[in-house]
């Protein structure tokens, strides 16, 4: 369980200004124990109107985003991947959750889609989700093979983007520059990591190029998951470093200059491998102090002393601590992390079990500047 006090003891995250320097020292300390997950506040139901269950992306609207339309800085979108069936793969929905945990429907799809765990609000002023409609069967090399929908401020598909790259769309992450987006996205089908360069401009929309830069990664059909395979992506801008989070074989690997390879060589380099504390790791995002943290689905090495586990490791590879979301097993999967003021993190993950997210907030006014490490 999470030791509180050492949580109140944190003393890793940016609460000034950090130039490069200092923000790559600060990460390459592995002697640095502090957990950066941080204090309860706020649970709200992610179910729509529709019935959507199984929430998989979680994204926060950063705080630059453009006003005008249906989102404002602060608020939260998570999609649904299952319909109110419970149906795998034919969720059609994104909800909206206001910073005091209002709820309402952001989009909606017109035909059965899967939305997966890919999910992020841009600075360009559009939200991008991963489609992976399966329709309760796994999805295998022939099937619908995917997309990225490209949505606007007021909820409206403006682009369906589908590229050979793109099988499967199980999780992605962004280098959002604003009018450059890249996005890394995990594939499930064919067990590989692409990168798609995206030009945004106004309302026109690009591919700039688009190539798999990951390959070899663990992934079947699973009966107890419905599917296995490369899933959390987190990219760490400083050094063009993107960590892949390998869910059939707990381990978490490291693609070296991602940001501008054009194939792949194998999976990267193995950087955290803990079958004590992994046991199916899933999502996963490169918190403020350096950290990475992944959600466990508990389909692969469970362990019902540690259910619904968010781990907490260096990028060194020494686990740090956890947090159950959920007293059962299975409960864990999407989340996010941002720093939404010189003092504050938000923190969201959801219950996959009970259909609701909870956001967490931490203040860092006192805490050590990552630069005296």
């Amino acid at each position: 369980m999470l030791n509180l006090e050492r949580l109140a003891g944190v003393c890793a995250l940016v609460t000034t200004v950090t130039v490069l320097s200092a923000y790559q020292a600060f990460a390459d300390d592995d002697d640095r124990n502090q957990q950066i997950l941080p204090f309860q506040t706020i649970t709200a139901s992610t179910i729509p109107t529709n019935g959507d269950v199984n929430p998989y992306g979680v994204a926060f609207v950063p705080q630059d985003f453009p006003a005008g339309g249906a989102l404002n800085p602060g608020d939260l979108l998570v999609s649904n991947f299952n319909n109110n069936q419970n149906i795998q793969g034919t969720g059609t929905t994104i909800t909206k959750i206001t910073p005091t945990g209002q709820t309402s429907l952001f989009f909606k799809t017109a035909t059965p889609a899967g939305l997966s765990t890919g999910l992020a609000v841009l600075k360009s002023g559009f939200v991008l989700v991963a489609n992976c409609p399966t329709n309760n069967l796994p999805p295998v090399p022939g099937a619908l093979p995917g997309s990225l929908l490209l949505i606007d401020g007021n909820g409206r598909l403006v682009e369906t983007i589908i590229n050979p790259v793109i099988q499967g769309p199980w999780d992605f992450t962004v280098h959002d520059e604003g009018n450059k987006v890249k996005v890394f996205v995990s594939n499930v089908v064919t067990g590989t990591v692409s990168r798609l360069d995206l030009l945004l401009n106004g309302n026109t929309f690009g591919v700039q190029s688009a190539a798999i830069i990951g390959s070899n990664y663990l992934h079947r059909v699973d009966p107890i998951t419905f599917e296995v395979g490369p899933t959390g992506l987190a990219y760490d801008k400083w050094r063009d470093v993107l960590y892949v989070a390998s869910t059939g074989d707990n381990v978490v690997f490291a693609i070296a200059n991602a940001g501008k390879v054009n194939s792949s060589n194998g999976t990267g380099r193995l950087i955290y491998a803990d079958q004590v504390h992994l046991h199916g790791a899933l999502a996963m995002v490169l918190a403020p102090n350096g950290h990475l943290l992944v959600s466990n689905s508990d389909g692969i090495n469970p362990d019902p002393n540690q259910p619904s586990e968010i781990v907490e490791f260096t990028v060194h590879g020494k686990f740090i601590g956890q947090l159950s979301v959920d007293p059962a097993q299975g409960g864990a999967f999407g989340l996010n992390i941002v720093k939404s003021t010189d003092d504050q993190v938000r923190f969201a993950a959801v219950d996959d079990n009970a259909n609701t997210i909870t956001i967490w907030k931490l203040n860092t006014a006192n805490l050590t500047d990552p630069a005296s490490h």
